[in-house]
């Protein structure tokens, strides 16, 4: 995955994965698989899907040309609560973007390094076809 700042002050994490590296056929494969391996750890809670493009063309917004489909996968890990200001930074997201040949997946970088292990992992497994 690569490591990049997102408008110069967030921390992403972008990996860009071939159709011909994964299993996965479409954005609704790719949703699939996320929500299995968020269902795998039980301290993680999944909360829902957002339809980006769908909401983005309803509203008549600007859609980069390239793009069939965009969603974001909601989720929490929330260990604890230490402070208020920490709900600041949560739930999580895995944005997925699908293009006629490779999905574009990306997070933010999660305060808590095993929140991003997790994530790193799992975007990892998409690369799976031998």
């Amino acid at each position: 995955m690569k490591q990049t700042l997102l408008s110069e002050k967030y921390p992403i994490r972008v990996a860009e994965i071939d159709k011909a590296e994964t299993t996965c056929h479409d954005i609704g494969d790719v949703v699939s698989y996320l929500k299995a391996m968020i269902a795998e750890n039980d301290k993680v809670e999944f909360i829902g899907v957002f339809d980006h493009y769908a909401h983005t063309r309803r509203i008549g917004g600007a859609i980069d040309p390239a793009m069939r489909a965009a969603a974001n996968l909601i989720f929490c890990f929330g260990p604890s609560l230490p402070n208020p200001q920490v709900l600041a930074v949560r739930p999580r997201a895995i944005g997925i973007a699908e293009l006629d040949d490779k999905f574009v997946v990306s997070f933010m970088e999660a305060p808590l390094p095993p929140a991003n292990a997790a994530m790193q992992g799992w975007v990892r497994g998409l690369r799976n076809k031998v």
